[in-house]
């Protein structure tokens, strides 16, 4: 593998941690208490289908040929991850040309007492999110692919993995979909601090200097959308670390 991959638990994900640091999200209780709620996400249907699951055997030895195919779908998660992390990068910097997600600022014809002055950076949020959705379960669906076309032996896991993902991706979006109000919140602390401070001749311009309340606040956002980035791309990380494990020489 060309990269490390990095191990996280949702519980502690540098997503809850972020959403923390803001003040916009208590913190997350322990990781027993996320299981015990994840057990009250299944019904019995899903529980019958990871049932069935479970009760599959896959006992092939991973072959010379297969062996190959763990480092290419590494390589290839590790330049989707990059591309898409690049695209919030460049996006959410100021005049960086045209992007489907470009990031619309406040303006002078812009009052910061309106409400709806957050309204193009909700959608510009947003917009990410529905880019991050697709590309994403694609990813995870070429990931799963690789992993049991390289080891069949962990061919249980990524099935695993598939239907874990069926049941929970509505639950998952609906959470996620919390996201941009939770930024608004944050934004409004941002704005109604610089108001309170408001220095006489304030210029619009001014705002994105390094250091100004929008240009901190930008940069927050950035970095909620790249650690909701990871926290989408877990459940590939994860398969790829089961997979890395498998074909190192002590495992093989």
């Amino acid at each position: 593998m060309t990269r490390a991959l990095t191990r996280t638990h949702f519980h502690s994900s540098q997503l809850i941690r972020t959403l923390a640091d803001l003040a916009v999200l208590e913190t997350t209780g322990p990781a027993a208490a996320f299981g015990e709620k994840l057990g009250l996400w299944i019904d019995f249907a899903d529980a019958i289908t990871l049932t069935g699951v479970l009760n599959t055997n896959t006992l092939d030895a991973p072959s010379a040929v297969q062996a190959l195919v763990g480092p290419s779908v590494a390589d290839e998660f590790a330049k989707a991850r990059a591309a898409l992390a690049g695209a919030i990068t460049k996006s959410s910097a100021p005049n960086t040309g045209r992007t489907r997600a470009e990031l619309s600022l406040p303006t002078l014809d812009d009052s910061l007492e309106d409400p709806k002055v957050y309204t193009p950076l909700r959608r510009y949020h947003q917009a990410h999110q529905r880019d991050m959705e697709m590309s994403v379960r694609s990813l995870r669906a070429k990931v799963r692919e690789g992993v049991a076309a390289a080891a069949p032996q962990l061919r249980q896991l990524v099935a695993l993995d598939a239907a874990y993902e069926g049941i929970l991706v509505e639950r998952e979006a609906r959470l996620l979909a919390t996201l941009p109000s939770l930024m608004e919140k944050r934004f409004n602390q941002q704005r109604k601090a610089y108001l309170q401070t408001q220095p006489e001749g304030d210029k619009p311009a001014l705002w994105m200097q390094p250091g100004a309340w929008l240009a901190r606040f930008c940069t927050e956002l950035q970095t909620v959308l790249l650690a909701e980035l990871d926290l989408r791309l877990q459940p590939a990380v994860g398969l790829l670390e089961a997979l890395h494990n498998q074909t190192t020489p002590e495992h093989v």
